[in-house]
């Protein structure tokens, strides 16, 4: 059991701090400073960013995306083919990035995410090494063939030409990723949630696209991420024909990706996005734990191959707020991760959990009677709401 990201992290500083990031931006648009000294500056955003992941108790890092306006940008720029147009709503939110043009067939010419990892890899280790502490693995974010394709503007080419072409190249990124050493290497594809249930077309175009783009990665750990919303109109042939080894799913804007989790693979590895992402309220700690095992239980799955994330990326939030969201999911991983009901109840606040209850969507509250602790059944877990049985 373990926690971790799954995309942006906040550049914002906490509160009282200067906003360095901002302010050397602007600099760079005055031509006061060059692009070295601006690099410096996010260089230093990253160990920010990582050492609180790190000291929250994060077990798989990322460096936060905070060099990054959007996944979009920074991908299709790094590709040649594309040019960079206005700007465009990112799904149901009230953020915008800058749509990619396709002027000609996209084609990978060399890394783009490469030096970013390597970097973010020194840095964790540089870390852990201060603090006494092993070097946890860092994984590298990359948007999908099938959402990049689908938020692009596809000119001349074509959506269904531009989707597989960037499968192939987005394909030779992932190679390059995994030379360099990558240990995980997470692909977003969060357009799969716009699929109806009814599209063959979109499905077999979607289905095609993964297959490219995991060609010859099978011994590579790539986790499929699918958030802001359900992928069920995708489907699990969609989802699980690729040689993906994890899954991460939104649990908060897609509650009915439950089903998808109780028919993925045994082998695969489930990241259940259960802190939410879309707010400041603290998290639910017994929900996130009910959940973990309940994924746990799907297909004979074990804690072993479960994970705890935000449901979405947290770049939006205030940076104290998102801080104190993984420092709590650090936490319900480290309690989700206790098999002895008994030692999870005095951790907990009066409301345990054990296995066999998690895997019908159950708890079971202690409670104290005239004879001593009793027990009784008690609604499902918010978190299993939706699930398949």
């Amino acid at each position: 059991m373990f926690a971790s990201l799954v995309g942006a992290y906040p550049r914002t500083p906490l509160p009282g701090q200067p906003f360095r990031s901002r302010s050397a931006h602007a600099r760079l648009e005055r031509g006061e400073i060059d692009e070295a000294a601006f690099r410096a500056v996010q260089d230093e955003l990253v160990r920010e960013v990582m050492a609180e992941q790190l000291d929250a108790g994060l077990q798989l890092l990322t460096d936060g995306q905070v060099r990054w306006d959007d996944q979009q940008t920074v991908i299709a720029s790094g590709l040649r083919g594309f040019e960079i147009t206005g700007l465009l709503r990112y799904f149901d939110t009230n953020t915008y990035f800058r749509q990619p043009r396709a002027v000609e067939v996209p084609r990978w010419e060399s890394s783009i995410t490469v030096t970013d990892w390597l970097f973010a890899h020194e840095t964790a280790a540089a870390l852990a090494d201060e603090r006494g502490l092993e070097a946890p693995p860092v994984k590298q974010c990359v948007v999908g063939p099938y959402t990049l394709g689908w938020l692009s503007d596809p000119g001349e080419i074509g959506r269904e030409r531009l989707v597989l072409a960037l499968a192939e190249a987005l394909n030779e990124e992932l190679h390059a990723l995994r030379a360099a050493g990558a240990p995980v290497i997470q692909l977003d594809e969060n357009a799969l949630t716009l699929i109806a249930p009814d599209d063959d077309a979109e499905r077999r175009l979607a289905g095609d696209a993964l297959r490219r783009v995991m060609q010859g990665l099978e011994d590579t750990h790539v986790c499929l991420s699918v958030t802001m919303g359900d992928a069920v109109g995708a489907g699990p042939d969609v989802l699980f024909d690729a040689p993906f080894r994890s899954h991460l799913f939104d649990l908060i804007a897609g509650p009915d990706n439950w089903e998808l989790i109780a028919q993925a693979p045994h082998e695969r590895g489930i990241v259940c996005g259960v802190a939410n992402a879309r707010n400041t309220m603290p998290d639910d700690e017994s929900a996130m734990i009910r959940a973990a095992h309940y994924a746990a239980s799907t297909q004979a799955r074990g804690l072993e191959r479960v994970a705890l994330a935000p449901s979405t990326s947290l770049e939006y939030l205030p940076r104290d707020r998102a801080k104190a969201k993984i420092e709590a999911l650090a936490e319900a991983a480290r309690k989700a991760a206790i098999t002895d009901p008994e030692e999870l109840a005095r951790q907990m606040d009066s409301r345990a959990v054990d296995i066999r209850s998690a895997a019908v969507g159950r708890h079971v509250p202690p409670s104290e009677g005239p004879g001593g602790p009793t027990t009784s059944a008690a609604p499902a877990a918010a978190a299993a709401q939706g699930s398949a049985r």
